[in-house]
């Protein structure tokens, strides 16, 4: 009887043990491949993520890393356009996105959301000579944006003209070029864009009285509230020890991981 309490108990030791070193795995979230944390991203999008020199760098990249670290997984990026990133986690391409997206009560309904990471500025890019200053004023011009950001859903409510770009590259070039009045975008990627082309004739009007900051978080599907709770208690952590404070200051050289 002795012998068998004895085993009992060292039986109900290891499994207590096994639950306590394996820290964030206990009750491991459902993830497209096992001990992998697949990311979506657009990979263009400078300072959040891009490629140098052929290396995927970025705000966004190194927090993804850090939070799959937290969790005990290997982080695996996968690149697509703006456009394509919701299908995608829609069809399981990857686990979750890492790529600005703002919360929204449209997004809510169909979309988890963990804790943010960044709060995300608005800025209305022009020409140098521009005059545009405020919302009422883009009505009727208009603007380069990605149709489905929340800057291009933004301009659209507002009644701007949206011509379709994939990017802020490109947005750039057609207001450059005059095919396009302005830009809705964040301030952060505006001041990296235009310190690497301080040439181009174009400012950027800070929109903080209309447009307040909005949290930008990792986006799941409905069907992984395991997974959203892990990374949670990640970014948390990560926003406690000063990682994401750090990063962003490295990225945007200045904190944008508060309101």
């Amino acid at each position: 009887m002795k012998k068998h309490i004895f085993s009992t108990l060292i039986v109900f030791s290891s499994i207590i043990g096994l639950l306590a070193g394996s820290n964030f795995t206990e009750l491991h979230a459902d993830t497209i491949k096992k001990g992998t944390l697949t990311v979506g991203l657009e990979g263009t999008y400078a300072p959040f993520s891009y490629r140098e020199k052929g290396k995927l760098t970025g705000y966004e990249v190194d927090v993804a890393k850090a939070v799959a670290k937290e969790i005990n997984m290997k982080p695996k990026f996968v690149q697509t356009k703006w456009d394509s990133l919701l299908t995608g986690l829609d069809s399981n391409r990857y686990d979750v996105i890492f790529n600005n997206v703002g919360i929204t009560k449209e997004r809510k309904n169909r979309y988890l959301f963990a804790e943010p990471y960044l709060y995300s500025k608005t800025v209305l890019i022009q020409k140098q000579n521009g005059k545009l200053k405020t919302l009422e004023d883009i009505k009727g011009k208009k603007l380069a944006q990605s149709t489905s950001s929340n800057f291009g859903q933004m301009a659209k409510k507002n009644g701007a003209k949206i011509v379709a770009v994939p990017g802020m590259v490109e947005a750039m070039n057609l207001i450059d070029s005059g095919r396009a009045d302005a830009e809705l975008n964040d301030a952060g990627a505006f001041e990296l864009w235009h310190h690497k082309n301080p040439d181009v004739k174009v400012k950027a009007v800070k929109m903080d009285s209309e447009i307040p900051a909005v949290p930008a978080a990792p986006m799941l599907n409905k069907n992984n509230p395991k997974l959203q709770k892990q990374i949670n208690k990640a970014i948390k952590e990560l926003a406690k020890d000063g990682t994401l404070s750090k990063l962003s200051k490295q990225y945007f050289k200045t904190d944008l991981t508060k309101k």
